[in-house]
């Protein structure tokens, strides 16, 4: 199994519990493992097969622009299960972060895995 990484994706939403916070966008961070097996496109040097990290990234900023969510946990599971459906993706991890959410914490956030992961029994 191989991983395809995109690390450190900056989406801005709306999120947040608060009625103060559902009035403004705020900054996500998010890492997210994306398993696949790369040789197919490895060897012919294609992008058509692989997943492609760029055109999920801007999936990821336009799922982040269209939604509001109270929680990150929602966001998260949301996203999570729009990649599978869109992008066919077995098994991914992701890891999301709000930033300033807590004064004496550099962020808070959740690390959530889905789908099957191959190579694993």
């Amino acid at each position: 199994m191989d991983l395809v990484l995109i690390e450190s994706l900056a989406v801005d939403t709306v999120i947040g519990v608060y009625d103060w916070e559902r009035n403004i966008t705020q900054r996500l961070v998010l890492d997210l493992e994306l398993a696949t097996d790369i040789r197919p496109a490895a060897a012919d040097d294609d992008i058509a097969q692989t997943l492609d990290y760029a055109a999920i990234s801007e999936r990821i900023q336009t799922f982040a622009a269209a939604h509001d969510f109270a929680l990150v946990e929602t966001f998260a599971e949301r996203l999570a299960a729009t990649l599978h459906e869109e992008f066919g993706i077995a098994w991914l991890r992701l890891v999301v972060r709000k930033p300033g959410a807590v004064a004496a914490a550099a962020a808070v956030g959740v690390s959530i895995e889905r789908g099957v992961r191959p190579g694993v029994s």
